[in-house]
């Protein structure tokens, strides 16, 4: 069976549709991104969004939610060996991203793992075993990101993988409260907790305790995120100006968590439509960009 163009270009509307539909921080719907990489990117999206929610929503015991990420497993592997031959529009799309684009299908996979570790593991008893989480649930998104704009060198790629593991921390560190309540989940490692003598019932109340816990994460987390500015000031184009702005947009949030006093260390900051404003322009240049991200920094 050979897939028409047509019922390619209607997988990618379908990806594209479900990317609008659940934007977040993910540069899909962007006007900075050139418009020849908003269909692949829209694949990768409707592909990690979906395994996601096999992984999250619903009611399905583990088992089942496993079994789930094993078939979609299966089908990767099905496009890696250029068999895939279905009617799902996700995988149709994603079929031709991976051609087009030589994209490591292992990457894909990677993510797989992370929501399969969701799935069983809601604790990180240190810091490191964070660190190696982040290693599959964000790092391949910013490489597949790369591979889309040509072929990155190994520098590159660590670059990126600092990106992606600090903006991940990012957001652990803002939904402390949410991944608690909603997923019983808690990305603070545990040693730091025992450390600071505070326990998960006491984690939303002691915020004196919780601060001995998150500053020095800010810090880590900050250090991580310098070593990934480079990369803003090596890309070309409009995608380099995308990026350039998301690790503008993470320097600036990291900032805003460290500026809080202890009694709002639970609440997420948020960017103005003026910082934002004041982002998209400082991330334009990439000579202006490094002076304003070292300044962060």
């Amino acid at each position: 069976m050979t897939t028409t163009d047509k019922a390619i270009n209607q997988a990618y509307r379908y990806c594209q549709q479900l990317a609008n539909s659940h934007y977040e921080n993910f540069p899909v719907a962007s006007i900075l991104l050139p418009r020849q990489l908003r269909k692949p990117v829209s694949a990768i999206y409707a592909f990690a969004r979906t395994a996601d929610d096999i992984a999250d929503e619903g009611t399905a015991p583990p088992e089942q939610r496993l079994a789930n990420l094993n078939y979609y497993r299966s089908l990767l592997t099905q496009i890696e060996q250029e068999k895939y031959a279905g009617n799902d529009p996700i995988f149709i799309a994603l079929q031709d991203a991976v051609n087009r684009y030589t994209l490591p299908v292992s990457l894909f996979a990677d993510l797989l793992t992370a929501f399969e570790q969701d799935v069983v593991k809601n604790r990180y008893a240190d810091f490191a075993e964070l660190h190696r989480y982040c290693r599959y649930s964000a790092n391949p998104v910013g490489r597949l990101v790369l591979h889309l704009h040509g072929a990155p060198d190994s520098e590159q790629l660590i670059q990126s993988d600092a990106i992606c593991t600090s903006l991940q921390l990012i957001n652990f560190f803002q939904d402390i409260v949410q991944d608690k309540i909603e997923q019983n989940r808690i990305y603070l490692p545990q040693d730091a907790l025992s450390a600071a003598g505070i326990s998960e019932s006491a984690l939303f109340t002691d915020k004196r305790a919780l601060a001995c816990i998150l500053r020095p994460l800010y810090q880590k987390t900050a250090q991580i995120l310098s070593a990934g500015i480079p990369l803003g000031a090596h890309l070309s184009g409009r995608l380099g100006w995308e990026i350039r702005g998301v690790i503008l947009g993470g320097l600036i949030t990291l900032k805003k968590l460290q500026n809080q006093l202890d009694a709002d260390l639970l609440s997420r900051p948020r960017l103005s439509r003026m910082t934002q404003l004041q982002l998209l322009i400082n991330s334009a240049s990439p000579d202006r960009y490094l002076r304003v991200a070292y300044k962060f920094s």
